[in-house]
């Protein structure tokens, strides 16, 4: 690969340049593994990507990072509950993974040893030349967890996969393989504090006729960059569904890359963004469709206030190969200010004929119809607003089949709308 610098490097990139270099030696890794990460962070060495790359159209990476803090963690990072009682916790604090506990059924190992070892430096790639996240993380990753879910195995209590720190980089990595026939529940949770530069790549394997849930959970300071990929690979007859709720951070960047491979495999998103502040938010899925009699759903809900702006993206692309595709994407947003912003950009792309997809996108204000109706029946204002926005996203939470996870998730919700409604 060629490299090409920018002629006027911004402080942000002068700063990775910078750290790269001085990092390298000290990263867990062989030759190999060091070889895989000077050829990531090329992508970097080129440039962050700007609006002319289509897929950062509405992130323009380079002008708003405009800061990159030192590597080095300003103390301990926080110690969090987890969201489900009960759940079995792993955790990465400030770049390093703690213990891990026994988990009938699942065998945990962790990334740094397979770094050491170099067993690990296949994974350590980009998607493509513009994919600034896969790079990032890639070239600075320090630790995370390998997890492989036995065939038939059904895990009773969620996986909470906590990716903690306090300020300054922190950069994890998860593969999760779930065996055939298999069940499970992750929860992977970002949170932390003071200023940061925060990447988490997952990769997500789910053999034949196993069933996923996996929740993303990001509720960073409003000091923290967060830039987060979840990659994932559905065998036949499995299903998956991915939740996320994004509450915090300055600037956010989620990936979703989701392969329906199998044929007759189920795929659902269903997320919200609950975004105030000044914070920018930007969710982007790709999903390919490239097995026969597949279906998915996505279902996107944002309510926007003060100066925040949000974003999301969704391609979805079917094979030639893919008949009897059913795919349905839609994304319904709440504006509660006049300086609030969305944009919505829904694609398809498809290559088959016998096939039924469809997409649509939506951004309103509450209805004022609707507000008077409450008010009218003794219903102050305040808690009309609170009980008609919290309707718009609950419908999405609800969905969840898991009556454990739908409270704790509608908690985050309350408590949103007392400091924001």
């Amino acid at each position: 690969m060629n490299v090409h610098a920018p002629t006027n490097q911004t402080p942000a990139e002068r700063a990775l340049i910078d750290q790269f270099d001085l990092s390298l030696p000290g990263l867990p890794g062989d030759a190999a593994v060091a070889a895989r990460r000077n050829r990531a962070f090329d992508i970097l060495r080129a440039g962050l990507p700007t609006r002319k790359v289509e897929a950062w159209h509405y992130t323009d990476l380079r002008r708003l990072l405009a800061s990159v803090p030192s590597p080095e963690a300003k103390g301990s990072a926080p110690s969090l509950a987890p969201l489900i009682e009960g759940s079995s916790i792993l955790t990465v604090a400030n770049g390093q993974a703690g213990e891990a506990p026994a988990i009938e059924g699942v065998t945990i190992a962790g990334l740094r040893d397979a770094l050491t070892s170099g067993t690990a430096a296949g994974t350590l790639a980009a998607f493509d030349d513009h994919d600034a996240v896969g790079a990032l993380n890639a070239a600075f990753v320090s630790d995370g967890f390998g997890l492989s879910i036995a065939p038939g195995a059904e895990i009773a209590r969620p996986i909470e996969i906590q990716h903690l720190q306090a300020g300054g980089q922190t950069h994890a990595r998860f593969a999760v393989d779930v065996g055939t026939g298999a069940k499970a529940v992750f929860v992977e949770r970002q949170t932390g504090a003071a200023e940061a530069l925060v990447s988490c790549v997952s990769e997500l394997t789910v053999a034949d006729d196993a069933d996923v849930t996996w929740i993303i959970l990001q509720e960073q300071p409003d000091t923290v960059t967060q830039l987060g990929q979840l990659s994932a690979t559905i065998g036949k007859n499995a299903r998956l569904t991915v939740f996320f709720l994004n509450n915090g951070g300055k600037l956010v960047r989620q990936e979703l890359r989701i392969v329906a491979a199998g044929e007759g495999c189920e795929f659902k998103l269903r997320g919200v963004n609950l975004l105030a502040g000044s914070t920018h938010c930007d969710v982007t899925m790709v999903l390919d469709h490239d097995a026969y009699g597949a279906t998915s759903t996505e279902t996107v809900r944002n309510v926007i206030t003060d100066r925040a702006h949000g974003v999301f993206q969704g391609q979805i692309r079917v094979d030639r190969e893919a008949q009897k595709t059913d795919a349905k994407m839609a994304c319904n947003t709440l504006l509660l200010s006049d300086e609030a912003q969305f944009s919505t950009k829904p694609e398809l792309e498809i290559f088959a004929d016998d096939v039924a997809c469809g997409h649509g996108a939506t951004v309103t204000e509450i209805e004022r119809q609707h507000l008077f109706y409450l008010m009218a029946r003794g219903v102050p204002e305040k808690q009309a607003r609170g009980l008609l926005v919290k309707a718009f996203v609950a419908e999405v939470i609800e969905e969840l089949d898991d009556e454990a996870i739908v409270e704790a998730l509608v908690a985050k919700l309350d408590a949103w709308f007392v400091e924001h409604g």
